[in-house]
């Protein structure tokens, strides 16, 4: 085994580590802070395969923008642990069968067939190279192989964008709205009345 095989399985062992804890742990705000180990675990790994604009990406996106979001919301908001652990037991067989599915699946999918180390070549060195660009070869792959299937999902995140303002910005009778047109348009004489009173003379 060489030193770099040593570094993946180490972060990888991190990683399997980490997410397993997301989704055990009760405590909210850890599972959000193993959510942030296992993404720079994530990052890590993508250094090994020479792909250090997405490293970077997932570590400014996702842990620097997102997950500091996840942890004000979930640190601001009251959740009660009690009402979220009421009916665990009652779902935990179905819950098992299906984490069982989701295992084998996996295993078939990223088994020793596809993934063995005689199948997958190792990532090619560019470093010596001084005019090789991490970030352009990914765009000239990202915008020519896989125009269309970026397209798509750049489609479906719109479509996503567009129905979260739609359900905010939906009409509910029990909520009050102000509307800034009006707002601009009152005058002081509409809402204030100066009162001339006369003065009391000192006792």
């Amino acid at each position: 085994m060489t030193f770099e095989d040593a570094i993946f399985y180490f972060f990888a062992a991190v990683l399997l580590g980490s997410a397993a804890m997301v989704v055990t742990i009760r405590n909210p705000v850890k599972s959000a802070l193993f959510l942030v180990l296992a993404f720079v675990s994530a990052a890590c790994l993508w250094m090994l395969l020479k792909a250090e604009f997405l490293a970077i990406v997932l570590v400014l996106v996702y842990v620097g923008a997102v997950m500091v979001l996840f942890l004000f919301v979930v640190m601001m908001i009251d959740v009660n642990l009690a009402v979220l652990r009421q009916g665990f037991a009652d779902y935990l067989p179905v819950g098992g069968l299906v984490a069982v599915l989701m295992v084998a699946e996996i295993a078939l999918a990223v088994g020793p067939k596809q993934f063995a180390a005689g199948r997958i070549a190792h990532a090619a060195a560019h470093v010596a190279h001084p005019h090789y660009s991490n970030t352009r070869a990914l765009g000239l792959l990202l915008y020519t192989t896989y125009v269309y299937p970026f397209e798509i999902a750049a489609v479906i995140l719109l479509v996503a964008i567009i129905a979260a303002i739609a359900l905010t910005m939906r009409r509910r009778p029990d909520t009050k709205y102000q509307d800034p047109a009006r707002q601009v348009e009152v005058r002081a004489q509409d809402r204030m009345r100066i009162v001339k009173m006369r003065t009391e003379p000192k006792a």
